[in-house]
């Protein structure tokens, strides 16, 4: 079992409001795991804001990005918005622009400044949070070397699942990153004198 790339997403949701030539753009990004969570996200800020002219929006999630301009000219906000989230190096992140026509027309140059802009501010100043996916692994120890096992657990930064007590000792699962599979493997091995054991 592999582990995927670590990434960097939001921290928390971000918003960021501006003015230009009389039309209002909001502009709001948030983290997204999955495209059902980035389109639900859409819907809830459809409903938040029905009256707006336009939701245009834009995600990058892994491999799978999609844009929308909704209404707008072609290529004026979904494709620079999605630019504004690669080029700050952002993942699993999903940014609506919320817009209230002013009455005056910014032209595709002004709606591509606009769109692209708004969402590059709003990435700028959110929290960042560095996603390092974990390993699932069983380890096992027979009941005299549990105190080993213990120790292991306190020097490396594990995420502890369910203990299980057998006839054999005990058996646990852990999250691990990927670089501390190995180190983790064999110190167990040696604390145990072979008798400790991960597993996938």
């Amino acid at each position: 079992m592999s582990a995927e790339a670590a990434f960097l997403t939001l921290a928390a949701p971000q918003r960021h409001d501006a003015v230009i030539l009389g039309s209002e753009f909001l502009t709001f990004a948030e983290r997204a795991d999955t495209p059902e969570e980035a389109l639900a996200q859409l819907a809830a800020l459809r409903t938040r804001y029905p009256d707006a002219t336009h939701h245009c929006w834009a995600y990058q999630i892994g491999a799978r990005y999609r844009f929308s301009d909704d209404g707008e000219p072609g290529g004026t906000a979904g494709a620079p918005m999605l630019r504004a989230i690669q080029a700050q190096g952002l993942d699993h992140v999903m940014v609506v622009a919320v817009r209230y026509y002013g009455g005056t027309n910014l032209g595709t140059g002004g709606l591509m400044r606009a769109y692209g802009h708004g969402c590059a501010e709003c990435l700028r100043v959110a929290e960042r949070l560095e996603v390092r996916p974990r390993l699932a692994r069983q380890v096992s120890a027979p009941y005299d070397h549990v105190s080993v096992l213990y120790h292991l657990l306190e020097q490396f930064p594990v995420e502890r699942g369910e203990e299980h007590y057998s006839g054999e000792g005990l058996r646990l699962e852990v999250r691990l990153y990927p670089e501390d599979v190995e180190p983790f493997a064999a110190a167990l091995r040696d604390g145990t004198r072979g008798s400790g054991v991960m597993e996938e």
